[in-house]
């Protein structure tokens, strides 16, 4: 598994989205961007932080950082679950996982002594040179989104 670091080149994706479009590290070059990883639509943790980040939107325009999030879930699920809670940026599928092994959030995980493969809540802060420049690895939801936005104001992004 790939443990990326900061400082090191992000992954190249290509992935679909619900918005009926495909995102791409390429289509992204020149900009700053928010990448982040949850591990499913509609979930208790993953619905408040893909709140989160939706009402924090209109800040982050403002300083013209896009965010997309990222899952396995199917396109359709991500449609469902961005109409259900008015979410207005791109979620993209990664159904196959090339992207989620890329960016090594992939992960054994463990609950009631189960072990199973899943993806572990990640954030990865891209510069516009396609260098990540913060990672929030083993992300806690509350506060996540704050922590963010002033990572993004410290590094004068």
């Amino acid at each position: 598994m790939t443990q990326l670091t900061e400082g090191a080149k992000a992954p190249n994706f290509e992935m679909q989205t619900q918005l009926d479009k495909t995102i791409s590290l390429a289509e992204l070059k020149g900009k700053k961007f928010i990448l982040y990883f949850y591990p499913k639509a509609d979930t208790s943790g993953c619905t408040k932080e893909a709140c989160a980040f939706e009402e924090n939107l209109s800040t982050l325009k403002k300083i013209n950082i896009p965010v997309i999030g990222v899952s396995r879930d199917p396109v359709k699920k991500l449609k469902a679950f961005a109409d259900k809670y008015n979410l207005t940026f791109p979620l993209a599928s990664d159904e196959e996982g090339h992207v989620t092994e890329a960016y090594g959030v992939w992960v054994e995980k463990s609950m009631y002594g189960r072990k199973y493969m899943g993806i572990e809540r990640a954030t990865f802060l891209v510069d516009k040179e396609g260098t990540i420049v913060k990672i929030w690895p083993k992300v806690k939801v509350t506060g996540h989104v704050d922590a963010v936005l002033k990572a993004i104001e410290e590094l004068g992004q």
